[in-house]
């Protein structure tokens, strides 16, 4: 269960910087978070939100218990005011500087200090000031209620004591609540001076709506209450359910102290968390991460890189902050990928799968070979062994929430795979004594599937990858189970898969990530989200100046055109030639359907290319040492319809589609429309609005004439000198070479 936390300040804070209302922010940012976990792989069996009727029906109800059982207070405390937006503000709409010695942090909020970490009440602040008019705000006085947490010590303490063991609780959590409860619990505060939030169902305070930390956590009972009417059956039954929760450090105390208090305070019989795996912070190349300045790579630009999803979750579980803060840097990103997933993992598997698919005369014929003889090889066996004790370490770590443990061990299962490979010598086996080398293949084959079990917790994609590569149906189930006997067979990898199995098309799982790449994506993602987006401002301003131009120059040209024409008609002179322009290029929006590869050159793939017609087109290009196969595969790009057809080792290719290279053609990446850019769309250029030939003749050169000028700008946009290509919904552009030819 998840969801986004939408009451409190922070909505209302950002509903002020949009100029829209706090549901209409919420809609939105629901929507983008729900997309990006879903581009992450990350899976729930229910997203949803708190601002729903569910939440202020559960929130409101805990209240009132809490209310009957007098655990809730009333007490007056003082607030800033601000005299100019005639309203008290809450903690997040003061800003000033942090008071907590040797800290000083100028830009810390009335709840909390970015800096430091430390939580705060507003009237703490040095210097505040109103977020919204800058201005200093006064003190006023104000009612509220508080959560009595020192009369609720002892059991929460009761609580602390046995869970933090019994559950294994991540050391940074039981440090933060002991800190806690060392220094005594404080009344704290339920109510804020809002409008956006669960009201109080209470007559007093029925103009104030509950703190968002009060409010939150209860989230996690509504949402379950939306996805099924039975929720109670896993939040009120501790005897047969185990809560597990996943957060970094900065919220620890709000589900160890005041949540786990808030459900004792009610005296009904809730399942109490009972581990909780936390993070400290990663940190971004030289600085913090920080949602509030946009500093960092956040999960929709991480979805825009083209870096696949399965090196995003790699790289950041191997970085998981489980003991002390971690950095992101892109050139640590590069390494993992490069070294760890390509030359290890990804090596090894395609090594594997590519020999076993080779044909009967030089391999298995795509045959999982007989592995007879295997308890008596002695390589095989001692293999064996040492994948045998890795599995059991994997469960264990596994079972106790740590996650990067996991994923290291299974790693090491992928190194011992390639040890093993290079100490058997399969390639001189298959020739001198095959018995063995259908062991080892065999055994290896165990182990490539055994990989993607162990790895499909953190890079899924990659398992159904391999899955696919094997020849097994999507929805087999890749998990370890002792009633089946699973982990004593991980001790003989070459009985895990059949002999006679047939296994599917062997290609690369990934690609290497070069330098250039690397500093490319370190210029893009430096300085704050606002500075980013004031420079595409910037760009789109120079765009649109460029626009503006074209159509200027177009429309003098127009004119200089039609005089000429009225010229050499009283004259009495034939009709000339049509002038080469780039509006005689038939450029269309396309999806490559299917990909594959030429049957007669290793160089070229075939693909079949839907622009808008009612057959797809078969198109050839010479693509095949630049990008991988399954980059070529339900993908939009950017098709010149007009070439004369021709063929291209014995298959005739009915267009063309456009690639940038750099300078000297090591590097050549597809020319991609919009993504919401509609299928036979055409490409246009601003001022240029003719029609399109029908086919250009090849004799008077036309696409060769304007090739010369087609080139991608600085901005990664493609052009036709300086105008974009472009769609009803955007520009069309390429990954990362810039100031490239175009073909």
């Amino acid at each position: 269960m998840c969801g986004t936390d939408e009451y409190g300040t922070a909505t209302e804070t950002k509903a002020l910087e949009e100029n829209c209302t706090p549901k209409q922010i919420c809609d939105k940012y629901h929507v983008i978070h729900r997309e990006v976990y879903k581009w992450f792989d990350i899976s729930f069996d229910h997203f949803g939100r708190t601002s729903t009727p569910q939440q202020t029906e559960v929130c409101q109800a805990i209240f009132k218990k809490l209310w009957e059982n007098n655990w809730l207070s009333e007490n007056t405390m003082q607030q800033p005011y601000c005299e100019t937006c005639k309203k008290f503000l809450a903690d997040r709409l003061v800003e000033g500087s942090c008071p907590t010695p040797g800290c000083n942090y100028d830009s810390a909020r009335g709840d909390q200090c970015e800096k430091c970490g430390k939580l705060l009440n507003p009237t703490e602040l040095k210097d505040p000031r109103c977020k919204v008019c800058r201005n200093t705000p006064c003190i006023r006085d104000t009612d509220h209620l508080f959560l009595e947490l020192p009369l609720l010590k002892d059991e929460l303490e009761a609580y602390v004591n046995d869970l933090s063991v019994a559950g294994g609780w991540s050391q940074n959590a039981i440090h933060t609540t002991y800190a806690w409860l060392r220094e005594g619990l404080k009344p704290r505060c339920i109510t804020r001076d809002l409008k956006w939030g669960v009201p109080v169902p209470h007559e007093k305070y029925k103009d104030k709506v509950f703190y968002v930390w009060f409010d939150a956590p209860i989230g996690y009972v509504s949402i379950t209450s939306c996805y099924t009417t039975e929720w109670e059956k896993w939040w009120k039954n501790p005897e047969n359910v185990e809560l597990y929760q996943f957060m970094g450090k900065d919220n620890v105390p709000f589900h160890t102290v005041i949540f786990p208090s808030t459900l004792l305070g009610t005296r009904e019989n809730w399942t109490l968390m009972k581990t909780i795996s936390v993070t400290e912070y990663l940190n971004y190349e030289a600085g913090k991460f920080s949602k509030s300045k946009g500093i960092g790579v956040f999960g929709n630009d991480a979805k825009e890189t083209n870096i696949p999803v399965e090196v995003w979750r790699y790289y950041l579980l191997t970085n998981r902050p489980e003991v002390s803060d971690t950095l992101f840097s892109w050139v640590d990103l590069q390494a993992k990928l490069n070294s760890e997933l390509l030359n290890n993992l990804g090596n090894f598997v395609n090594r594997v799968l590519s020999f076993i698919a080779k044909d009967p005369a030089s391999g298995y014929g795509s045959i999982i070979p007989n592995p007879e003889g295997a308890e008596s090889h002695p390589l095989t066996k001692a293999l064996g062994e040492k994948v045998g004790n890795y599995v059991e370490q994997y469960i264990e770590a596994m079972e106790k929430v740590k996650l990067k443990q996991g994923l290291k061990i299974a790693m090491s299962i992928s190194g011992e795979g390639n040890g093993y490979l290079q100490e058997s010598q399969f390639w001189r086996l298959y020739k001198e004594d095959k018995p063995s080398c259908s062991i080892v293949m065999s055994t290896a084959s165990g182990l490539v599937y055994l990989l993607a079990c162990l790895l499909e917790p953190f890079i899924p994609s990659f398992s159904r990858e391999v899955l696919k590569q094997l020849n097994f149906p999507p929805e087999t189930q890749l998990s370890l189970s002792d009633e089946r006997g699973d982990i004593e067979k991980s001790k003989r990898p070459w009985h895990i898969l059949p002999a006679g199995h047939k296994i599917g098309i062997p290609t690369p799982l990934f690609k290497e990530l070069k330098d250039e790449e690397v500093e490319f994506y370190r210029e893009k993602f430096a300085g704050s989200q606002a500075d980013r987006n004031l420079k595409a401002e910037t760009e789109a301003r120079k765009i649109t100046d460029q626009l503006n131009k074209a159509k200027i120059s177009d429309a003098n040209k127009k004119k200089e055109r039609a005089t000429k024409s009225s010229e050499a008609k009283a004259k009495g002179s034939a009709s000339v030639e049509a002038e080469i322009s780039i509006s005689r290029l038939d450029i269309r929006v396309g999806l490559i359907t299917r990909a594959q590869k030429h049957p007669d050159a290793d160089s070229l793939y075939v693909e079949e290319i839907d622009v808008g017609e009612a057959q797809p087109r078969t198109v050839v290009s010479g693509l095949v040492k630049y990008i991988p196969l399954e980059e070529m595969q339900n993908r939009k790009v950017c098709v010149l319809c007009n070439l004369k057809p021709a063929s291209m080792r014995g298959i005739k290719s009915q267009a063309m589609v456009l690639a940038a290279s750099n300078s000297d053609h090591t590097k050549v990446e597809l020319v991609e429309p919009p993504k919401d850019a509609a299928i036979g769309e055409r490409v246009t250029f601003p001022g240029f609005d003719g029609k399109a030939d029908d086919v250009l003749n090849p004799k008077k050169k036309v696409w060769e004439t304007l090739q010369v000028d087609l080139h991608t700008n600085k901005e990664l946009v493609a052009c036709y000198k300086d105008l974009p290509l472009t769609t009803s919904v955007g520009v069309c552009k390429v990954a990362s070479i810039s100031e490239g030819s175009i073909r």
